[in-house]
């Protein structure tokens, strides 16, 4: 039996999933919550085997910052982020707060059902059109050349400025924590872009995962 704790800020969802879930004989949902605060306590008292987490919740604690917390309190608790966002930040974020998977809302039934399976099962699973674009990516380096040694070229400082940007923080929150000016963040980002051949922030995102940037045990 794979205990089931739902976090979404939307009742219908919860209730809907709760529906279908149940009707599975080796599933069951222990509990459900409407924001991250919720979910962290619930969780802590039901010790559920797969948390189902909702990114956006406007309301009391977020998915992300939920699934950070609960990763530290509950290691063994697999965090499944259920998103209506296609989007790649908001993939390599959830990730990097420690979720073992990331499912659309418009995902049919089945794939949900085998997303639990697989992150209980000690799995990644990602939807299947991220994992195409990450491949295809993957097959584009190979083919025009992955200039590794260009990270090298980076100055102490730029490398600093690209693992904050990596983790979600904002110009304005990383020129605080560096003590420099937002202006000098953004020229050192701009720089770390040239220099990376890189266009926009997910391209960071994902090039400071595939150097292996970010500490996920954070």
């Amino acid at each position: 039996m794979i205990r089931i704790l739902l976090v979404d800020d939307h009742a219908v969802v919860r209730s809907g999933l709760r529906m279908l879930l149940d009707a599975k004989g080796h599933l069951s949902v222990v509990g459900d919550a409407a924001d991250g605060d919720e979910a962290i306590r619930l969780a802590t008292e039901l010790k559920p085997d797969v948390i189902l987490m909702d990114l956006s919740m406007p309301h009391g604690r977020d998915g992300l910052s939920a699934t950070a917390e609960l990763k530290k309190l509950l290691p063994n608790a697999s965090v499944l982020v259920l998103s209506m966002h296609d989007d790649d930040e908001y993939l390599f974020r959830a990730i990097h707060a420690g979720a073992s998977g990331y499912v659309l809302k418009s995902a049919p039934h089945e794939e949900l059902l085998a997303a639990i399976e697989s992150v209980y099962s000690g799995n990644a699973y990602l939807y299947p059109t991220a994992t195409k674009r990450l491949m295809n990516e993957y097959m584009d380096r190979i083919k025009n050349g992955d200039h590794s040694d260009a990270y090298e070229s980076l100055s102490e400082r730029e490398k600093e400025v690209l693992a904050w940007i990596a983790r979600g923080y904002s110009n304005k929150d990383i020129a605080e924590n560096l003590i420099i000016s937002v202006k000098t963040v953004e020229t050192h980002k701009a720089h770390v872009m040239e220099k990376l051949g890189l266009r926009t922030r997910p391209d960071l995102v994902k090039y400071a995962l595939k150097k292996g940037l970010l500490n996920f045990d954070a």
